[in-house]
């Protein structure tokens, strides 16, 4: 008898109860690292957001906040515009504490002949931009030229490829990294490109102006508070004194959109922990019961003269065979879950989602299998030691 082999001879005399086995622990580990997964895109999400957010305090015209609502287009992804005279971007940035101003534009193309597609066009200055430009340089490394377009992730079409919005056709120069945020469903430009779309929508027909000429109108200022200075304070004396506009935190918008995440953070949590729970508890009660229901058979190998270390043995190795597999093959289901439906879960659940980095999800699911293989352990263990007390002779005898 050759109890090396014993352990994997066992599991395939018993391919249903081994099978069973390594379903429960797939299930335990599919659901401990899918739950983790899905709490650390949300977080993910939450800090990309605030980070192409930039900026302390946005201002925008009045109208914005009835008629188009800036958080539709920033945080929610919904294509809008809003548009005020150019001279609020100096009149911010005389307001004392305003340490930098950048101005932007908001163009929404439409679903026509004359556009290629339905998306949120995004002007920016790239001299002064500080919360969109760090981002383009990061993937593209220059500055946006007149004609030229940098594309979010979801965006079809390749680098060098032509996009046409309102009659005029722009280059694709840029792919930017996935952010997880309605950003990624934007095209960004230049100054210049803005304006000449902006024009090219009134030829097509499109009232986005009213009486404005599109080289004086900006949609929002982008403003840096000076770190000596409170950004309520500032917020707070723009709204008194700058008649006209609305000043709104950033941290105020994304407030909202971090309740929800913290929520559905706690919910998926709690979900993870109960099924770790009663996960756990069922492999220990599995175990325990077949380690009974087994005591003929280990007591046959004692008999046999298998001292009770030895078959203690046999009985973790096969657990820590069906903790391996079973682990693995939950961690395998999670991880071609997360990356095949992320941009569906994304929508479902209407908040920023970014999946965590490639090191992170290995990190995580290292962490996953060893609590597999810890549980394993720990049950079989305490399964061996009862078996270890058995008088064999006895159990040989009753029977």
């Amino acid at each position: 008898m050759n109890l090396k082999t014993y352990p994997l001879n066992s599991l395939r005399r018993h391919p249903a109860r081994t099978a069973g086995l390594c379903v429960l622990v797939a299930l335990l580990c599919s659901a401990v690292l899918g739950g983790s997964l899905v709490i650390g895109s949300l977080q993910n999400g939450l800090a990309s957001l605030e980070a192409r957010m930039g900026a302390d305090i946005l201002v925008a015209p009045k109208s914005a906040s009835t008629t188009t609502n800036l958080e539709d287009i920033l945080i929610n992804g919904i294509p809008g515009y809003f548009y005020m005279d150019k001279s609020y971007v100096d009149k911010v940035a005389q307001v004392e504490g305003v340490e930098r101003v950048s101005p932007q534009y908001y163009l929404a193309s439409v679903k026509a002949g004359c556009c290629s597609m339905p998306v949120q066009i995004i002007g920016i200055d790239p001299q002064t931009d500080f919360t969109i430009q760090p981002w383009i340089d990061h993937s593209y490394g220059k500055e946006l030229q007149r004609g030229e377009v940098a594309v979010g992730a979801n965006i079809t079409g390749q680098v060098g490829s032509t996009i046409r919005f309102y009659g005029r056709d722009c280059t694709i120069v840029a792919k930017l990294d996935n952010t997880g945020t309605a950003l990624d469903n934007a095209a960004f430009c230049d100054v210049q490109t803005i304006t000449d779309l902006i024009e090219g929508s009134v030829e097509q027909g499109i009232a986005v102006l009213t009486n404005n000429d599109p080289n004086n109108i900006v949609s929002t200022v982008q403003v840096k508070v000076d770190p000596d200075h409170n950004v309520q304070d500032v917020t707070d004396y723009i709204n008194l004194h700058v008649r006209g506009v609305k000043a709104v935190r950033s941290k105020a918008m994304t407030t909202g959109v971090a309740s929800s995440m913290a929520g559905i953070s706690r919910v998926v949590g709690i979900l993870v922990a109960v099924v770790w729970v009663l996960a756990v508890t069922v492999l220990f009660v599995a175990l325990w019961v077949l380690g009974r229901q087994r005591t003929k058979e280990f007591a046959v190998l004692r008999v046999l003269g298998a001292p009770s270390n030895a078959v203690a043995r046999v009985l973790v190795t096969e657990n820590l065979i069906v903790s391996a597999v079973g682990a693995l093959a939950g961690i395998a289901v999670a991880l071609l879950a997360m990356l095949g439906f992320s941009g569906a879960l994304e929508q479902a659940l209407g908040l920023p989602f970014l999946l965590p980095s490639v090191p992170s999800m290995a990190i995580w699911a290292l962490l996953t299998l060893a609590m597999a293989l810890a549980v394993g352990v720990l049950t079989s263990a305490f399964a061996a030691r009862r078996i270890a007390k058995v008088d064999a002779s006895q159990i040989l005898r009753d029977e």
